[in-house]
């Protein structure tokens, strides 16, 4: 067989709908300056797809801080990976900075969060250790451990029982290899919007011994009273053993970074293949970062702006009936009954007949028969569009609730691949 021709025809559970979904159901382009407010296909549209949480991606310090630091040293600057060549005083600057706010004792920049987090998978552990893992991991954990050619366990979302059952499994393996146990979890989770039971999971800690890894993307500049994240709102940030943060969601940039005890850092920084080999992190990504996560620190009203908008949200929906699932966070997960063919329909009502563009989550990331879109509040939406998206979401479930949408094939509303 030519591998050409698998490869061409193995297009997957999405895939399969790209000729006619391409361009407007998958890889949309989302036009103009980043905000509430954006164009599609030359549209107006009110926009709940963005992980802009604190609205920074247009605050006009960060545009000035990005802006001057692109025209001072370009993108290309440092040139080379930290080990080799592109090692500089912001880097270390911006890790000291986003290591106190973690309240850890150092921390490391890692040039995107996907990658980085496989790598700290891959450089913690070996053969002879034990990884026990929630089943809703993201997908980074899962391809880190992929990569893992030990042991490793997978308990029910947040079920603290089945989640013991695997840490005795666990014990067992590690008693006779005499390596450790790995606890991986999530902060906020991107989809249905819950956290991980941190405090749960740590009541088994000293009995059996583990260590916790939190992958919290959704969590760093959202939650908790300062911004710190899930550790910081469950009050366990001091037995969080290795922390986790993006800046692709609050702080609207690029690159991620992973906190913990010096000794920690300092083999991380050494075994990490995905930064060892990867060019540094760009100048103005660091510097524009380091005005980042001041705004965050000194500048609380940002967050408590989308905090505001996002219970508006979320109450406004929950008021008129809709089922948003276990969300405790800014994610806010609307649900419906139906199949792939409905779901189109729904997405192309809203974004045809009511201006509004947001995502549509279906089989197989949801079982078959549910619905997920998933809106994203910011702090640069206003009251205003959470009333107006409320009393439209009302209209188009009423249709769907009437038979109104078909339940055959996508719509032909993409474009040629």
């Amino acid at each position: 067989m030519d591998i050409f021709d698998k490869v061409a025809n193995n297009m997957g559970a999405l895939g399969q709908f790209a000729e006619a979904g391409h361009g407007y159901y998958f890889f949309p382009k989302l036009e103009g300056e980043i905000s509430n407010r954006m164009k599609f296909r030359g549209r107006d549209m009110l926009v709940w797809s963005l992980n802009n949480y604190l609205g920074l991606a247009n605050h006009p310090e960060v545009r000035k801080a990005d802006a001057d630091a692109a025209a001072k040293y370009g993108m290309a600057s440092p040139m080379g990976a930290r080990m080799m060549s592109g090692q500089t005083i912001y880097h270390e600057q911006l890790e000291r900075e986003l290591a106190d706010f973690e309240h850890k004792e150092a921390a490391y920049l890692l040039n995107f969060g996907y990658m980085g987090m496989v790598s700290i998978i891959d450089s913690m552990i070996d053969r002879h250790d034990v990884v026990v893992y929630d089943s809703d991991a993201h997908a980074c954990i899962l391809d880190g451990l992929r990569m893992h050619i030990g042991k490793r366990f997978v308990y029910p979302h947040n079920n603290m029982e089945k989640f013991e059952q695997q840490l005795k499994h666990a014990k067992k393996v590690t008693e006779q290899s005499g390596g450790g146990i790995l606890v991986i979890t999530e902060g906020v989770y991107g989809m249905a919007g819950d956290c991980g039971n941190l405090r749960g999971i740590l009541q088994f800690k000293d009995q059996y011994g583990f260590r916790l890894l939190i992958d919290d993307a959704h969590g760093f500049g959202t939650m908790g009273r300062t911004g710190a994240g899930t550790s910081e709102d469950q009050d366990v940030m001091d037995q969080v053993d290795v922390y986790f943060g993006t800046f692709a969601k609050a702080m609207a940039g690029i690159g991620a970074f992973v906190a913990s005890e010096k000794r920690i850092i300092k083999s991380l920084a050494y075994n990490m293949r995905s930064q060892i080999y990867a060019k540094s992190l760009p100048m103005p990504m660091v510097i524009g970062s380091l005005k980042r996560i001041e705004l965050i620190r000194n500048h609380p009203e940002i967050k408590d702006k989308l905090w505001i908008i996002a219970n508006a949200l979320q109450n406004g929906l929950k008021a008129k009936g809709f089922d948003l699932g276990r969300t405790q966070s800014p994610v806010t997960p609307v649900y419906f009954k139906g199949g792939v063919g409905e779901a189109t329909q729904i997405v192309a009502d809203l974004r045809e007949n009511y201006a509004i563009f947001c995502s549509v989550v279906v089989y197989p990331v949801v079982p078959k028969g549910v619905i997920m879109l998933r809106l994203i509040p910011t702090a640069a939406h206003t009251l205003e569009d959470v009333e107006y998206t409320v009393n439209s979401f009302s209209e188009v479930k009423q249709k769907l609730d009437e038979g109104k949408f078909s339940t055959g094939g996508v719509p032909l509303l993409g474009e040629a691949f």
